[in-house]
This record gives structure tokens, C-alpha cells and sequence, in this order.
């Protein structure tokens, strides 16, 4: 049983590094691949929204199945699906095609994250969960870390069909892996039926509101009522049907559960776009290279990836509850600091900062998954995996609307120069101020819930 736990720990660790290096990766060599296919910025843009889409809209309904015919199945069919939809990158010859196995790529991502924190979950008991947590979430810390520098050098060197190589290659391993020596298998919710009118109710209100978000500033806003629109019909099932997709109950009856993934949400929302505030403003107002920008960007999720097994492990000994309110009131405080970033600013003081964010984040996150993971019945591990992997996309598309409109609103359609850099500055700045005041409200969210500790 011991052997087995290092085996799961070190496959869903190597699957939730996967997604998001391949991610951030992809984001450096787009320019090559536009060059190479003559694409558009429009059509690059959907390498990353079409695999936002598939992933988001399917992470719950693959959680139910999951914990209905199999986690481990599920995984392996994930690992499977990206690994080989990747290996088909490299001998891509249209910007389509490339798209097409993005959404292919998207499709596995949701069966492994919808499964490989539920099989953690399964395998380590409530004492030992956090450290085991906190090492899965320090390795997607560590993908997002890595992928800007070693996507540099793979497109650098090798082309950015090398990236797609390498991801192709590690996943394939990792499911040789997880096929041969991971033996049991957990489905505790076997036997039940899959709602499907449910899920495609769930999917179409999900897609709607992830492309809502992506379009808001060009007429998004009529996908995001749709999406209201097929989300209500979507509970109105969920409440009817004997077996649902997402167990409202879990939502209505479970405090823990509901308002650590509301405290999630408005962890993600707070701060996702802190990466693309501090580069826009290193490199358009500050005149620092990609490269050196990236550099300094690196401070904040070192610094996750080096205290998520620690605040995990912490998690396991101290109330999950109070750590993770702690990490969120940290966390505001580094936000309300570069609300008074200027032109002037030390980079000394944007790295220290990056550090303080990238410890408030670390502080929060593991302990927080930790609270919802403990929170909810075994039978219903996939669905929480899933529900928070989703809380977790929609949180960044929040933030990203909302740098958005506030970015249109003080700087409307004036270029990037020197002339303008006092608007973008007002811009940069008042979002970091909304994003504070959204951490804010995560905190009374966190402390709202009630402690899991006494639980099982």
C-alpha cells in the first residue's frame, strides 16, 4: 500500500505538471507558430481558448464518470488522449489542425485533473492528505515556472513543435507508468447512473460561459446571459434527477465544501492576472526585455512551488480553515501594495512583493484543496476534484475580464508610449485595487466555512 501511494503521488504529480507547462509553454512560441502558418493573432488566440473551452466544460461530467466506472481509468484514458494528441502536434501542417488537437488536448487535461486529485484523496487518509496535496499543487507551480524557460529554449533551439515533443513523450511515460504499477481502482459511486441531459445542459452553459468571459469587451455579454439561461435548467435538473452530476446538496447542506471553492474562486479571480499586470508593465512602461520580465516573474511561483508541500504538511496538523485564511490575507496585502506601484518603483520591491504573493498563494492553496477534498464523501471525490478545477478556471477568466474592462476604460484605444504610460499605469493600478477588495471578500469566505478537522 506504500509502494502504491508514491506510485499515485508521483503519477498525478508528473499529470498536474503537464497542463499547465504545456500552457505557458505554447504562449512563447506562438509567435512562431504564427509565422510558420501565417495565422493571425485571431486565430493563435484560439490555440488557447479552444483548449480553455473543452477542458472547463468537461472536467465536471468526467468527475462523475470517474467516480461512477473508474478514477484510475478515466486518468489513464486522459493521460492517453493528451499524450498522443500532443505527439500529433509535431506533424501539424494548418493552424486548424493545430486547434482541433488543442481541443483534443483539452478533452484529456479535464479527465486528469478531474480524477488524479480525487485518486490522491482515495489513497492518503485525512492525516497524511495535505502533504500529498501540497507536493501535486507545488509540481503545477513548478509546470508554470518552467514553462516560460524551457518553452524559450525548446522553440529556441529546436522549434516549437519540440514542445509538443516533449509533452507528448512525458505523457505517454506517465500513463505506461500509471498502467503498470497503479492496481486498484476507485469507484465508489459504481452502480449509479450518469445524468446526461444534465451534463449537456452543464456543458453548453459552461462553453457559453467561458467564451463570454474570453469576447466580453466585443459582445460577450450576451453568451454569459445565455450561459445564466442553460446554468438555470442545468440546477433545476440537478435538484430533480436521483442522480445528478453535481450533488447540490454539496453546495446547499455542505459548508465547508461550498465556501472553500467560493474562497477558491475568489483567491483565482484576485490573482491570475497579477502575471500579465506586472509583465505589461515591466515591459511596455518599464522597457524590460521578455526575457528579463520573465526573469523577475519567476520569484512568485518558485516561491509556491517551494511552500506548497510545506503548508500542506502544516494543513494536516493545523485547520485547514485557518492557514487558508491566512494565505488569502496575505495575499490581499501584496495586492493593495502594487496598487501604489509607479513608474519609479524598485524592482527590488515588485520581486519582494512577487514573494509575499507567491507565499500568501501557497499558504492558501494547499490547505484550502486540502479543506475541500476532506469535506465531501469518497463517492463524490471526482466530482470535488472536478469542481475545483473548474472554480479554478472560471476564476481566471473572471480576473482576466475584469483587467480588461478596466484597462479599455482608462486607456480606451490610445497606443502603448510613453504619452499614454500615465493611463495605463491609472488602469494597472485600479485593478490590482478591485482585485484586492475581491481577496477581501475570500477571506470572510474562507473563515465562514467550518472546520473539517473532527470530520473523518
Amino acid at each position: 500500500m506504500k509502494n502504491e501511494k508514491s506510485i499515485v503521488a508521483v503519477v498525478a504529480a508528473i499529470s498536474s505538471f503537464l497542463t499547465p507547462f504545456m500552457s505557458t509553454a505554447l504562449n512563447l512560441a506562438l509567435p512562431s507558430i504564427g509565422t510558420e502558418f501565417s495565422a493571425d493573432t485571431i486565430l493563435l488566440s484560439w490555440l488557447v481558448t479552444s483548449f480553455l473551452l473543452a477542458s472547463s466544460a468537461l472536467l465536471l461530467p468526467f468527475g462523475r464518470i470517474a467516480d461512477i466506472i473508474g478514477r484510475k481509468r478515466i486518468l489513464l484514458n486522459g493521460l492517453l488522449i493528451f499524450g498522443l494528441s500532443s505527439l500529433m502536434g509535431i506533424f501539424s501542417g494548418s493552424i486548424n489542425h493545430l486547434i482541433l488537437l488543442r481541443i483534443l488536448q483539452g478533452i484529456g487535461s479535464a479527465m486528469i485533473f478531474g480524477t488524479a486529485i480525487a485518486i490522491l484523496t482515495s489513497v492518503y487518509p485525512l492525516n497524511e492528505r495535505g502533504k500529498a496535496l501540497g507536493i501535486n499543487i507545488a509540481t503545477v507551480y513548478i509546470g508554470l515556472s518552467l514553462g516560460p524557460f524551457l518553452g524559450g529554449i525548446l522553440t529556441h533551439y529546436f522549434g516549437w513543435r519540440s514542445i509538443f515533443l516533449f509533452s507528448g513523450v512525458t505523457g505517454i511515460i506517465t500513463y505506461l507508468i500509471a498502467k503498470r504499477f497503479v492496481l486498484n481502482e476507485w469507484c465508489d459511486a459504481k452502480g449509479e447512473t450518469f445524468d446526461y441531459f444534465g451534463s449537456i445542459t452543464y456543458i453548453i452553459s459552461l462553453v457559453f460561459l467561458v467564451y463570454g468571459f474570453i469576447t466580453f469587451t466585443s459582445g460577450g455579454s450576451i453568451f454569459i446571459l445565455a450561459s445564466l439561461l442553460f446554468g438555470s435548467i442545468f440546477i433545476h435538473r440537478e435538484h430533480k434527477t436521483e442522480n445528478p452530476i453535481l450533488n447540490i446538496k454539496l453546495l446547499t447542506n455542505n459548508l465547508a465544501f461550498s465556501m472553500s471553492n467560493l474562497a477558491a474562486l475568489l483567491n483565482y479571480g484576485a490573482t491570475y492576472a497579477v502575471a500579465f499586470l506586472i509583465s505589461f508593465y515591466l515591459q511596455s512602461l518599464r522597457g524590460f526585455s521578455a526575457q528579463d520580465a520573465g526573469l523577475i516573474l519567476l520569484a512568485q511561483p518558485l516561491v509556491q512551488a517551494i511552500f506548497s508541500p510545506i503548508t500542506g504538511k502544516l494543513s494536516d496538523k493545523v485547520e485547514p480553515r485557518t492557514l487558508a485564511s491566512l494565505g488569502m490575507g496575505i495575499t490581499c496585502i501584496g495586492l493593495v501594495l502594487f496598487s501604489f506601484i509607479k513608474l519609479d518603483t524598485s524592482i527590488y520591491q515588485i520581486i519582494l512583493n512577487l514573494v509575499l504573493l507567491g507565499f500568501g498563494f501557497a499558504l492558501f492553496s494547499s490547505p484550502n484543496t486540502n479543506a475541500i477534498m476532506s469535506s465531501v464523501e469518497r463517492k463524490f471525490a471526482g466530482v470535488a476534484s472536478a469542481m475545483l478545477a473548474t472554480v479554478r478556471i472560471l476564476g481566471q477568466m473572471t480576473s482576466m475580464a475584469i483587467i480588461t474592462v478596466l484597462i479599455a476604460f482608462y486607456v480606451g484605444n490610445n497606443p502603448i508610449s510613453a504619452e499614454f504610460s500615465p493611463l495605463f499605469l491609472q488602469g494597472i493600478t485600479a485593478s490590482f485595487k478591485v482585485s484586492a477588495i475581491l481577496c477581501l471578500f475570500g477571506i470572510f469566505a474562507s473563515l465562514a466555512r467550518k472546520n473539517i478537522r473532527n470530520q473523518k
